[in-house]
């Protein structure tokens, strides 16, 4: 409390003398201006809340979404890489709207041959380019791999008017599909399968030397655009980089594929008994019963047998997925298959891996291990994971994401070893792919439009998931390491940040539009939420706000607003500020120290006080009784205030204490003996909490974190005061490197003396 006391007094001067130094320097008036305050709300970006989707975040009284149902049957021609298929679609109209017409996405038309988005980038010769890439560029011609549409028919059998748009296409109803009212029509089609190895698609094949294939199907059937009440028909075309925007719905599909394939997918098998074993039923039992390690379903030896098969018989895999927004499998005769329980909740949900004995030692030992354990973390941060499985399936160079089923990359050389590197590189992948169940396949964004609503989510929700991991599993990490996170952690973020602002985009943009997609739509907002976790909400805010977000929007379509809003509403915290400088810029973040001022208490006015008071024509007698702060080192300054404490050397001050304090208390009162005028500047233009350690003569350290809103009035710079007993030695700010910072020479005072890169290089070659 009487520091609080002191700290008004020099308050109360340094007001006095600001207020006399501005008089005493007239400006040329400055013309008026709208609010440019980092702190104002987003009123003007965010759009209206109306009753669809609400102020506080959640989804309105009205809101609504469409519903899709596929009843699919495709069929693989493994000699020719070629998929045949053919759907009926159930559409089922939830919006007040009577629509005219129904879009549908048909996403392998990006590979035609005459496909613009070859034509999309403007950069030039590259400095170098992959073996594959190079060879789909200059040599031969390009890969034609588009949907052929045999026919569109209604449910009656009849052909129905249909137009192709580059990767859309519209399907003319005869007459408006009414609000409430549902459809069915049906789509015969095919396309040549890529090689996923070459240009790294999303899906495809990869071929073996021996002539075997594994087979990962994805974005292979025409799927309906999201009809919403934010846009409309979500009908972006896909360009490559901005994925999917998709409609809940039931699927039935059965998969036809030669008779010695391994299979799995989406959804619960129907017919196991069908395309098991009885070897193969027996240990999917015990699998079902086993909590602590994976089971092996079909062991190498056996893929290593079937491998020299191809067999010309086929059979048909059946599955049912309920309420997914997606659908994929993956097959290959190659496959070794494992899998193991997760408790999750009351239930019980296989944890499950597919891969070639290319992959093996290394995903024989962590890969079920980590979706295990990705599906614990994950759910322990959002809802309970409510599939019934999630399989991590190894190919060569991939990381893509589906309902329940994700490639992953991770293949150790041909000898069976593999670095540190490629063993946390496939971790990773996989629990970054796995995760992707909970961020889109699940809390359902658009992707095409905010590539950062998943990618972004995702990879925070992913770093803590490592770090997670790293605990719970020691015996893989380095002795006294951490889990070596690529992303997540502030400094990762900085070389960033830090860079040309010409080729940085805000967060809130199109995947397609930014320069790098990677730290702009994974890196940037996945440090973001963790500094807003770690520093600046608080762990417990933070969760519960996250959580709250997550199981409001768990199978539905959320926007960027929706987030911001809930993440506010869970948790009284305004973010504002914190939401415009992350993600609606590319501003970046760097505060420090500029300047220190010692005082001492004095008895007497300083002569900037007289000045201030004869501006006026006031004298002492007009003012309280005031105490007196002079500079160190001004003309005011007298040696003999050193070491005094304040009432000694104030008057004013022991009389208030004489009159307003007993006995007892004036014993127990400390008086701080030093004052300090610490000016911090923020050459960034992110406002962040002032995190300061200060050190003093006696070695102790005091560590205060300054709120946010400290540069609510100025954002320029500002100065706060600090009084203590004892003396000031140094200062820190953010000494635990938690905000991203760019520019860290700045951080202390007294200022570090940094190396000249001579200086640094002389070491080296000492070294």
């Amino acid at each position: 409390m009487n520091k609080i006391k002191y700290c008004f007094a020099s308050v109360l001067f340094l007001f006095a003398y600001t207020a006399w130094a501005q008089e005493e320097a007239p400006k040329e008036k400055e013309p008026g201006h709208t609010n440019q305050s980092k702190f104002k709300q987003l009123y003007e970006e965010f759009a209206s809340p109306n009753t669809y989707r609400s102020a506080s975040g959640a989804p309105g009284p009205d809101y609504y979404q469409q519903q899709a149902n596929y009843k699919i049957d495709v069929e693989l021609d493994d000699k020719n890489h070629r998929l045949y298929g053919e759907e009926t679609i159930t559409y089922i109209n939830n919006s007040p709207d009577d629509l005219e017409f129904l879009w549908v996405q048909l996403d392998q038309n990006i590979r035609t041959k005459d496909s613009k988005a070859r034509l999309k980038n403007g950069n030039g010769v590259p400095l170098a380019e992959q073996p594959g890439a190079f060879a789909g560029k200059y040599m031969g011609e390009p890969f034609d791999g588009g949907f052929i549409i045999e026919h569109v028919k209604d449910a009656s059998g009849n052909p129905m008017s249909y137009t192709i748009n580059f990767t859309m296409m519209r399907i003319n109803l005869p007459q408006p599909l009414k609000s409430k009212d549902q459809v069915s029509f049906s789509i015969k089609w095919n396309y040549n399968i890529p090689d996923h190895t070459v240009d790294r698609a999303r899906s495809g094949y990869e071929e073996f030397k021996d002539g075997n294939r594994a087979y990962v199907i994805a974005q292979f059937f025409p799927r309906m655009c999201v009809y919403n009440d934010v846009e409309g028909w979500q009908n972006h075309q896909f360009w490559g980089n901005g994925e999917f925007a998709l409609v809940f719905g039931d699927y039935d599909v059965n998969i036809t594929v030669p008779a010695d394939h391994v299979l799995d997918a989406t959804g619960t098998l129907q017919n196991r008994k069908e395309v098991f074993s009885k070897e193969m039923m027996s240990r999917y039992e015990k699998a079902k019963k086993s909590y602590d390690k994976p089971v092996i379903i079909v062991t190498q030896a056996e893929a290593e047998k079937a491998e020299k098969g191809f067999s010309d018989k086929k059979k048909t895999w059946k599955f049912r997925a309920e309420n997914v927004r997606d659908y994929a499998f993956a097959t290959s005769r190659k496959f070794i298959w494992d899998m193991q329980a997760v408790k999750m909740g009351n239930r019980d949900v296989m944890a499950v891996s597919l891969y070639p004995k290319e992959g093996n030692p290394l995903w024989e030992e962590y890969s079920t291990k980590v979706v295990a354990h990705t599906l614990k973390s994950y759910s322990s941060h959002t809802f309970d994971y409510p599939y019934p499985k999630a399989i991590s399936v190894h190919a060569k160079n991939q990381g893509m994401e589906y309902p329940m089923i994700c490639w992953n990359y991770g293949r150790p050389n041909e000898d069976g070893t593999y670095s540190d590197r490629v063993k946390y590189g496939m971790m990773s992948v996989i629990i970054h792919e796995v995760g992707h169940n909970f961020f889109p396949m699940i809390v359902n964004s658009d992707e095409r439009q905010w590539g950062w609503m998943d990618e972004g989510l995702d990879t925070f929700m992913q770093y803590m998931a490592e770090q997670e991991f790293g605990e719970a599993y020691p015996e893989a990490i380095a002795p006294n390491d951490a889990y070596p996170s690529r992303r997540g952690d502030p400094s990762k973020i900085v070389p960033y940040m830090s860079g040309d602002q010409s080729t940085i985009s805000p967060i809130m943009s199109n995947p397609e539009n930014v320069y790098q997609l990677g730290p702009n739509a994974y890196g940037k907002p996945a440090t973001a939420l963790n500094i807003l976790r770690e520093t600046v909400m608080g762990r417990e805010l933070f969760d519960h706000a996250f959580k709250t977000y997550s199981k409001r929007w768990m199978f539905k379509h959320p926007t960027p607003e929706d987030f911001f809003r809930t993440m506010e509403d869970a948790s009284a915290v305004d973010l504002d500020w914190y939401w415009r400088g992350w993600f609606y810029t590319t501003d970046y973040v760097d505060i420090g120290v500029k300047g220190i001022k010692k005082y001492y208490v004095s008895n007497k006015p300083t002569k900037r006080m007289e000045e201030y008071m004869a501006a006026r024509n006031l004298t002492e007698a007009d003012l309280p009784p005031l105490v007196y702060l002079a500079e160190e080192g001004s003309e005011d300054f007298d040696e003999s205030l050193k070491g005094k404490s304040p009432s000694e050397t104030s008057k004013t001050l022991k009389e208030f204490m004489m009159d307003n304090m007993t006995a007892e208390e004036r014993r127990n009162v400390k008086e701080p003996k030093y004052f300090y005028e610490v000016t911090y500047d923020k050459p960034g233009g992110i406002p962040m909490p002032l995190i300061v350690e200060y050190t003093y003569a006696d070695g102790s350290t005091e560590n205060i974190t300054y709120p946010p809103e400290i540069w609510r009035k100025s954002d320029k710079e500002v100065s706060v005061v600090i009084s203590s007993e004892k003396e000031l030695t140094g200062i820190i700010v953010d000494p635990k490197a938690e905000t991203a910072d760019i520019d860290v020479t700045n951080n202390s005072w007294p200022k570090k003396e940094e190396n000249s890169d001579f200086d640094k290089f002389k070491e080296n070659i000492k070294g």
